[in-house]
């Protein structure tokens, strides 16, 4: 479904609210973003009617919350979250809530997270409604509490995380109290489960999207001179790619990197050879990196460029006659480390071998003039080839900024390109087993050795690799059946 049919279902859900006599409105991250001219994941609707009377005004509904006033609506096809106002009180765990009451639409605002989330937006008649000094936030690009920070911490330990990604991605400023208390209770971060916080750190490190920058615009709407209705906040001046690296740079300094991943914050104070790095530390590398990351990219293209030299702080030697710093075997203790880390976070299995593997080989680019043709083509057709060769890209421009490898083998896969019966092996085992060779070890070593003379040119059809085999069995009868 496109945005625009989310956002006519979003209204019509609203409207049919309203002529039942309820109040309802969106409410928010789609009203924020609407308001920054962004378009809106997805849309939340708050209204004073109760649960079971939301499930009587919509056939299809899932009562995914109902005990805290929260239902599913299904319309058209789509989901759409309907909460009833409520208030809240007791938390005890650090996430979730004691006590749930029903109540109007400013108690409501005042139990959420941050004040620009705190937006209450009536599409009907494009009014604002705004109990929590939202809009002004808004406008002055603040991330501020709803409260006392230590209150709003303190009930959900992940929003001092949230604070962070929206600061980044919205290209915010975090309130200097706001971020005194994430100081101060970042060590709470460990008491949330890895998985909700694995979710948060994929939203902050995510290369920039595509957006479709309309929002309320879209509709139409001025927000000009309305009363009750915000003027839309100036894009941050910030490229889009550069939210994840000052993303990274906000939980160094928050402190509650050490306390997610330990291993990252150590690059902080690990430095590096300035003939070869002369941005100084791993960790100014990484910030480098992730500040050119392409719109678009692969979801593992962060990690691997965040997990590629987490091993240089532990394998750092400095040479006593020259002072030069090396890291020899970084990227194979590294690629340990990552998938340790990965683990930890409850990656994929497929995530997992994908990011491991960049960082295993990573050091590989860097000899690629060099190599055998046969060596060379195996890199370019290993699966995770394209991930690998962008990460190495980005390690040159956020270092010495020399392409010429990375330009060698862009030319090396394009005329790779015009060569497809090289992907293909030439022999399957059946075919080996067919020319008489038995199975086991024999057999998979001569498909091995096949394929390496096929990567070299020695051998470039089936009928020469099986002229080959033949050759070859007939000075080493053992390996026939």
């Amino acid at each position: 479904m496109t945005s625009d049919s989310s956002r006519a279902v979003a209204r019509a859900i609203v409207a049919r609210l309203q002529q039942a006599g309820f109040a309802a409105f969106w409410v928010g991250g789609c009203v924020r973003d609407f308001l920054l001219g962004r378009e809106p994941l997805d849309f939340d609707i708050a209204t004073d009617a109760r649960p079971e009377q939301v499930e009587t005004l919509f056939p299809k509904t899932i009562p995914v919350g109902k005990k805290f006033g929260v239902i599913i609506v299904i319309e058209n096809g789509q989901q759409f979250q309907v909460a009833t106002f409520r208030a809240e009180a007791d938390y005890q765990d650090g996430r979730r809530p004691e006590t749930v009451v029903f109540a109007n639409a400013g108690a409501d605002a005042l139990r959420r997270d941050f004040t620009v989330n705190g937006l209450f937006y009536d599409p009907l008649t494009g009014k604002i409604h705004d109990w929590v000094g939202g809009e002004q936030d808004l406008r002055a690009k603040i991330i501020r509490t709803i409260g006392r920070p230590e209150e709003r911490f303190g009930e959900d330990h992940l929003r001092m995380l949230r604070a962070v990604r929206f600061a980044a991605r919205l290209g915010f400023e975090i309130e200097p109290e706001t971020f005194a208390a994430i100081q101060s209770l970042a060590s709470k971060i460990k008491l949330i489960s890895v998985e909700r916080v694995r979710d948060e750190l994929i939203k902050l490190f995510a290369p920039p999207g595509r957006e479709r920058l309309n929002g309320l615009m879209a509709e139409g709407i001025s927000l000009e001179n309305r009363p009750g209705v915000v003027v839309p906040a100036q894009q941050s001046s910030q490229p889009a790619s550069s939210s994840a690296a000052r993303g990274l740079i906000l939980l160094r300094d928050s402190g509650l990197l050490e306390h997610i991943l330990p291993e990252l914050a150590a690059t902080a104070n690990c430095e590096q050879s300035p003939d070869f790095h002369p941005e100084g530390s791993v960790f100014n590398h990484l910030v480098l990196m992730l500040g050119k990351m392409p719109a678009g990219a692969s979801e593992c293209l962060p990690w691997a460029i965040l997990l590629h030299d987490i091993a240089k702080p532990v394998t750092a030697e400095r040479d006593a006659d020259t002072g030069k710093i090396h890291f020899y075997g970084h990227e194979k203790v590294g690629a340990d480390m990552a998938e340790t880390i990965l683990q930890r976070l409850r990656f994929s299995n497929q995530q997992i071998a994908e990011i491991v593997t960049c960082v295993r080989n990573h050091m590989q680019f860097k000899d690629v003039k060099r190599m055998r043709k046969a060596t060379l083509r195996r890199l370019l057709l290993r699966e995770t080839f394209p991930l690998e060769l962008e990460l190495h890209r980005l390690d040159c421009l956020g270092s010495c900024g020399d392409l010429t490898h990375y330009d060698f083998l862009v030319e090396q896969a394009e005329a790779l390109k015009h060569l497809p019966a090289m992907r293909p092996p030439l022999l399957t085992g059946n075919d080996l087993i067919a020319l008489g060779v038995k199975p086991g070890r024999e057999l998979g070593a001569l498909l091995a050795e096949i394929r390496e003379r096929q990567l070299a040119d020695d051998v470039t059809t089936p009928d020469e690799a099986k002229a080959w085999v033949r050759g070859k069995i007939s000075h080493d009868p053992s390996a026939i059946d």
